[in-house]
């Protein structure tokens, strides 16, 4: 069984932030295919399964951000899939808002949802396809990803966001090595370079 997690912070306060762009992969990867949503106490999220390179388990902590690894280590193992069927999406706000980033394994990078599922299974050996959100100039990391980008990041935003579902994908049928050497840099500005027990929302 593959799995592909994207993080995020549950309810409707949260939705079309910078900080929700892994939810969002998810919610259209399980519309195109027709995947149901439906949410697991004992998983603490939400799941679907779609059918998409050979069937997959599309996951949503419900657990905040920081907590997003009390969600997938404990559905990666019931599963039996071991980190190499792994995929996580998230968001990076070090890379270029619309730029995504796709690598085999690695560190947190500071993220915290990340770091929560690198601590959880004892391991960063599993993927991660990273969408840049940027910073606001004159902003605070937390005031940014959990905010509203302004119109021209939303743009580059969305279209990260449909360009990282076929990242997914690619991912799914052809593997890391492939999904990286197709979308690893990809960008949507034409100009720019290959880029509590509720826990918290960061």
């Amino acid at each position: 069984m593959r799995i592909v997690a994207g993080l995020g912070n549950p309810g409707p306060a949260y939705r079309r932030t910078p900080h929700n762009v892994g939810f969002e992969v998810v919610e259209r990867l399980a519309k195109r295919f027709g995947g149901t949503w439906r949410s697991s106490t004992p998983f603490r999220g939400r799941l679907a399964r779609i059918t998409a390179g050979g069937g997959v388990l599309l996951a949503q902590p419900a657990t905040f951000m920081n907590l997003s690894g009390t969600c997938v280590a404990p559905l990666v193992r019931y599963h039996g899939a071991g980190p190499a069927n792994l995929l996580v999406v998230l968001d990076d706000a070090d890379l270029p808002p619309g730029r995504l980033r796709v690598r085999p394994s690695g560190s947190s990078g500071g993220h915290r949802g990340l770091q929560s599922v690198i601590d959880e299974l004892g391991t960063g050996e599993f993927a991660r396809l990273r969408i840049g959100v940027g910073r606001e100039p004159g902003q605070g990391l937390v005031e940014h990803v959990l905010g509203r980008l302004d119109p021209e990041r939303a743009a580059l935003v969305e279209q990260a966001v449909a360009a990282a579902v076929e990242a997914v994908l690619c991912w799914l049928t052809s593997g890391a090595e492939e999904a990286m050497n197709r979308y690893n840099g990809w960008s949507a500005a034409p100009a720019a370079g290959p880029a509590s027990e509720a826990g918290s929302a960061t």
